[in-house]
This record gives structure tokens, sequence and C-alpha cells, in this order.
């Protein structure tokens, strides 16, 4: 099913909910990438994994929505790779960001011990903080 309407805007009911809880730009990029590749390939797992790849290199996910990231481009060794790898993906955390960056996203979210984490276990900790939020959110 198209994720736009014949004006080009995004179906709020046909996104994932972390989108509908999302900015305009992030609803956009992933429904008009998901049109495109759902009419190429005919397949909806692949066009959900196309239209989430397109996403993750303009947004990264924070806590139980997407938010615009400063710099365009690949979110994690999968995103960096393409369709044919099979790396670890981190979830639309920017594991590619700079480890400040991944600090003030985890001090935003409470997330308890990031003064003594590493760059990877920031990734890992955001990414499960950002699981609980959306989880919360599906709750209320």
């Amino acid at each position: 099913m198209p994720k736009t309407t014949k004006s080009g805007k995004a179906k709020q009911e046909e996104l994932p909910s972390t989108l509908q809880r999302s900015g305009r730009k992030a609803q956009q990029t992933f429904a008009k990438t998901y049109d495109s590749a759902i009419a190429q390939y005919d397949d909806e797992q692949r066009a959900h994994q196309v239209a989430f790849a397109s996403l993750k290199h303009t947004h990264e996910k924070v806590g139980d929505h997407w938010e615009e990231k400063q710099e365009y481009g690949p979110s994690d060794a999968q995103a960096e790779g393409g369709k044919d790898t099979n790396l670890p993906t981190a979830g639309g955390v920017d594991a590619n960001a700079s480890k400040k960056h991944l600090y003030e996203l985890a001090t935003r979210l409470e997330i308890r011990g990031r003064s003594t984490m590493t760059k990877d276990e920031l990734v890992d900790a955001l990414q499960k903080a950002n699981n609980r939020a959306s989880a919360r959110a599906l709750a209320d």
C-alpha cells in the first residue's frame, strides 16, 4: 500500500509508529522512498528495508522518534555496505557519529554510566534506550 497521497504527503496511518512521532521531513523521506522501492521491487519487506536505509542517511533515532542528522551519510556498517552486506545494524543510532555526539544523546536520554562508556557501548546503550522508549510509546 502506498505511503504517500497523490499530492506526495506521507499518510500518517501507513507509517511506522516511530515515524508518526517524527517530523515531516523524516516522514516524507521514508514514505517517498518506500513508494519508489515498492514500485521497483514489488516486495514489501525489501521496500521497508530500502526506506529505512534511506531514512538512516538523513535522520537518527532518538528515543521514540527520528531526528534530522547534522551530516548526511550512512549510520552504521550495514548502511555503508548496501543490500548484500550482512553486518549488524545500530537500529537507527548514528554509530558513525562522534563519541561526543553519542554522549550528548545519552545525556538527553538519561542513560546511566555514560561517562565511562566507550563509543561502542554508547551505541548499544542508545539502541536499548530507543527500543525502551518506543515500547513505552506504543503502550501509551
